[in-house]
């Protein structure tokens, strides 16, 4: 598997941010109730995240490691002011449903963590891979977290949006999933699911190496 490639996946797979690092919880668990919000926070953090990689990777030799934290800060609070300002002009429904988890971008770990353990360090070229990977892999959990709460717990898809669909009648709905405990035990099974398919695919490795030795 070439770098380029390895650098795009990782954040998909092998150190997914929600499900394998378990950072970034606040907003996964927060708004995580429709898919319409969970799109929007899924983009919203790869954009943030996509521009910080690369602009911190671009003038990583420039900036002094004293206040190295502070630069970091200003760059995410910049393209997530970019993003709360266009969401507010243009998709005002989704901007007040994220609420106060969009300007918490800022100070998001899974942000935080990269600048400063990957875009701090690499080459531009490599942050952005970098950053799309942990994007889709952020995005990704989102979706599957927001479906399941929404579909079971709302009985809708696509609540927020023309496209909104009664799907489970009122009566069989599963209410706690629509609260906090119902986003953690969606997190917790889907978190049970990455683990034992990594379990499995580590023994699968196991077991081929020691047949070919």
């Amino acid at each position: 598997m070439s770098r380029n490639v390895q650098i795009l996946t990782n954040g998909i797979i092998r150190e997914n941010p929600l499900l394998t690092l378990n950072i970034g919880l606040c907003s996964a668990l927060g708004i995580t109730t429709s898919i319409f919000n969970g799109l929007g926070m899924g983009m919203g953090m790869t954009f943030v995240l996509v521009m910080s990689e690369l602009v911190i990777s671009l003038f990583r030799k420039h900036i002094p490691s004293a206040i190295r934290l502070p630069v970091f800060i200003i760059v995410i609070a910049a393209f997530t002011t970019i993003v709360q300002l266009v969401l507010q002009a243009y998709v005002t429904a989704l901007y007040d449903a994220l609420g106060v988890f969009l300007p918490l971008i800022v100070v998001n770990c899974i942000i935080m963590g990269r600048v400063e353990a990957f875009a701090s360090k690499n080459s531009p070229g490599h942050s952005v891979l970098d950053a799309i990977g942990m994007g889709i892999g952020y995005t990704l959990v989102l979706l599957c977290i927001s479906l399941i709460r929404e579909l079971f717990g709302g009985g809708t898809l696509m609540a927020g949006t023309p496209l909104k669909l009664e799907v489970i009648p009122e009566a069989y709905r599963i209410g706690v999933l629509n609260s906090a405990p119902g986003g953690f035990i969606v997190f917790g099974l889907l978190g049970a699911i990455m683990q034992a398919a990594r379990q499995s695919a580590s023994r699968k490795s196991g077991g081929s190496t020691k047949e070919a030795e």
